[in-house]
């Protein structure tokens, strides 16, 4: 860091996220960005970015922070009590060259902060070198990388005490940046590769780990839990089924097939909608209990707010700490980054009121506590 003032960069990627809710696993590729908002999406990322500023100016008040302008990033800190310097307006052309563009405008800022996704990770850490320090405010739909804070409050949190307690923070020169194909994923294939390395601030258990790769282990032991899943269902409860291998394991319990990187729902024993929007989860649950079907990331450690944004806040809520049912194996759960479970599901009071302890199915009649945090 330089300087007896810390002067922070910012950008937002005001469309990262966008896809989410409405099932389209990202806004990347033509085309995408017009089709969530045919579906009804709303901007999610600059209200995140203001949930971690306002903690900045909360703790570290007057704190410098250079920003993007308009809603790329100046609007979404406006009335907070920061010094904020706007960079020059210029033509926005409503893609990626934006973020590099203002990235490189940012070069002089000592730590850059990003609201976006795995592909917005990618344009400013390509733009900026590795050699520039990095914070991402997770604000897209599966973040596979390692430069983000797990939470937008986590976010806030390490950019006061690099202000405050500048002691607390420790550095990463190796952080992975990940990214997938989103072409793929939206036809099941879950494509991640290593697109390159940044330096990223350390803080306890605030930041996430780069997601792991697709599990070996015990497919007879979750199979085993999946039917005992099965086997205790209850009619007139919908149960919603979150992706991935371990909570599609319920439905091909159930003999169906699951969406493996969408969101089912069954009721009855009968699949009732696939690949399904948050919109439509909201509709079937209007007048019947709901119990949530979860995987956990590999090496991560996520349950909810990491491609699963189909499952609404209120929906959660509607389920509750108790009704989320979680499938992961032993090995799994032994090789995260951190011995805990983490949710971010856009609202800091639910995720707060889900902390606390959770047993995750490990197997036919075996469980494993384990911890649920959120920043």
């Amino acid at each position: 860091m330089s300087g007896d003032v810390l002067n922070y960069g910012l950008i937002v990627n005001p469309i990262a996220g966008l896809g989410g809710a409405v099932g389209l696993k990202g806004t990347d590729g033509p085309g995408t960005v017009a089709e969530a908002l045919n579906r009804g999406a709303t901007p999610r990322s600059g209200e995140r970015v203001r949930r971690a500023f306002a903690g900045v100016a909360d703790r570290a008040p007057r704190t410098v922070v250079r920003a993007a302008p308009g809603e790329l990033g100046a609007a979404w800190l406006e009335g907070l009590d920061l010094d904020v310097l706007p960079l020059p307006p210029f033509e926005f052309s409503g893609t990626a060259r934006d973020t590099r563009t203002v990235s490189r405008a940012l070069t002089g800022c000592d730590l850059v902060v990003f609201g976006g996704g795995d592909g917005t990770a990618r344009d400013v850490t390509g733009s900026l070198g590795r050699e520039h320090a990095v914070l991402g405010i997770p604000c897209g739909v599966k973040m596979h990388s390692g430069v983000f804070a797990v939470s937008p409050e986590a976010a806030g949190a390490i950019l006061s005490d690099l202000v405050t307690s500048p002691d607390r923070i420790s550095w990463d020169d190796e952080a992975e940046v990940m990214d997938i194909d989103e072409a793929a994923l939206r036809a099941g294939r879950l494509t991640p590769r290593l697109f390159g390395l940044a330096r990223v601030p350390v803080s306890r258990t605030r930041m996430q780990a780069s997601k792991g790769g697709p599990s070996t282990l015990a497919p007879d032991a979750l199979a085993g839990a999946a039917r005992e899943i099965v086997d205790s269902m209850s009619d007139d409860i919908l149960y919603v089924i979150g992706p991935g291998t371990s909570a599609g394991g319920v439905l091909t319990a159930l003999d169906e097939v699951p969406s493996i990187l969408g969101i089912d729902a069954v009721r009855d024993g009968k699949i009732v909608a696939r690949d399904a929007t948050a919109e439509e989860l909201e509709s079937l649950a209007a007048d019947i209990p709901v119990r949530i079907v979860l995987g956990v990331t590999g090496q991560q450690g996520f349950l909810l707010g990491r491609g699963n944004q189909q499952i609404s806040p209120s929906l959660i809520a509607r389920a509750g700490r108790d009704g989320l049912i979680v499938l992961a194996s032993e090995d799994k759960l032994a090789t995260l980054a951190q011995p805990r479970l983490w949710v971010d599901t856009g609202d800091p009071g639910l995720d707060q009121a889900l902390s606390g302890y959770l047993r995750v199915k490990t197997g036919r009649g075996r469980e494993t506590m384990m911890r649920v945090g959120t920043s």
